[in-house]
C-alpha cells in the first residue's frame, strides 16, 4: 500500500466524507433501486435500474479509494519554529514575471485542489516551495518555461 501525506485538516475532510457516503450516500442509492424495483416490471432491462445500479458501483469504488488512503495515511504538519515552508502552511507568492500575487496552502496528493488553494507538495510549484524561507525565490520547471515565484509570507493555515 502507498502512503498518502495528509493534512491534519485533509485527513478530517476525507473522514468526514467517508462518513457522508457510506451513510447518506448509500442509503439514497438503496432508495432509488426500491423505488425502480417498486415501479418497473422489467427491471432487468430498465435504464433507471442499470443506471442505479453503476451509480451503487461507484460510490463503493469511492468508499473503498477512501479507506484505503485513509489506511495509508501519514499526518504531515508545519514546523512552526523552523521557518521555512512545510506541508500545512499557507504561503504568499508573487510571480516575478506577471506581478501577480498568489496564495496557497501546500498539502498532500490526495486532498490537493487548486480551486480551493490547496496545492499538492508533489506538484513542480509544491516541490519547488518545500524547505524556501520567506523572501526566497522558486524556480518551477513547467511545459511552457521556467515560473519564478518570490516568496512573501509563510503562515499557518486558518482553522475552521
Amino acid at each position: 500500500m502507498h502512503e498518502t501525506v495528509m493534512t491534519q485538516a485533509g485527513l478530517e475532510r476525507a473522514m468526514d466524507e467517508l462518513e457522508r457516503l457510506k451513510t447518506a450516500g448509500r442509503r439514497e442509492i438503496a432508495e432509488r433501486i426500491q423505488r425502480v424495483l417498486a415501479t418497473d416490471a422489467n427491471v432487468e432491462e430498465s435504464p433507471d435500474y442499470l443506471d442505479a445500479r453503476e451509480e451503487q458501483a461507484l460510490l463503493e469504488l469511492r468508499i473503498a479509494r477512501l479507506e484505503d488512503r485513509l489506511g495509508a495515511a501519514t499526518i504531515a504538519g508545519p514546523d512552526e519554529t523552523n521557518g521555512v515552508i512545510d506541508v500545512g502552511e499557507r504561503v504568499r507568492l508573487r510571480d516575478l514575471d506577471t506581478g501577480r500575487r498568489v496564495e496557497y496552502e501546500l498539502v498532500g496528493a490526495f486532498e490537493a485542489d487548486p480551486a480551493a488553494g490547496r496545492i499538492s507538495v508533489e506538484s513542480p510549484l509544491g516541490r519547488a516551495l518545500l524547505g524556501l524561507r520567506k523572501g526566497d525565490v522558486a524556480i518551477v520547471h513547467a511545459p511552457k518555461g521556467e515560473l519564478r515565484f518570490k516568496i512573501l509570507r509563510i503562515e499557518l493555515p486558518m482553522v475552521v
